[in-house]
């Protein structure tokens, strides 16, 4: 069994799908954070047979975009650290709204052609978890 030193403050995204940790890397910019960043990947789990986990150090919740976590994977649970403890867990939900996260690839959008416009997109089934483009409502799956 390998052993990751805890974080004496920090945050720990828990419960990320097993082999999702990279895409989440990048996604949140972290390879452009000066912390300390540890990926666990395929970590033994109850709950869901195998996970990944990120080990973040400081103070940097603030800028961790929640709506990106919630869109990737909104079953990830996040632990805020602080002297070596979990002080607080917060929960994600699928994000309402989400701006330059995914791409519209209908040809014929208006993001195809005014190249500056934000790509936003609406959760229009949230049980389906399907979200469609602002401005074409074309479906991204």
């Amino acid at each position: 069994m390998i052993n990751i030193g805890a974080l004496n403050e920090g945050i720990v995204l828990d419960h990320i799908q097993a082999g999702k940790s990279f895409n989440i890397y990048y996604h949140l910019s972290l390879d452009k954070l000066d912390c300390q960043v540890a990926i666990i990947k395929n970590a033994k789990s109850k709950k869901m047979g195998k996970k990944d986990i990120i080990k973040i150090e400081g103070d940097v919740l603030d800028i961790i975009d929640l709506k990106v976590l919630g869109y990737i994977d909104h079953n990830i649970t996040i632990n805020i650290i602080k002297d070596s403890k979990i002080v607080k867990k917060l929960s994600l939900k699928l994000p309402q709204e989400i701006k330059n996260i995914i791409h519209c690839k209908n040809p014929r959008c208006i993001t195809s052609i005014e190249q500056e416009l934000p790509h936003i997109f609406y959760l229009s089934d949230p049980e389906k978890e399907i979200y469609r483009c602002l401005y074409c409502e074309e479906k991204h799956s």
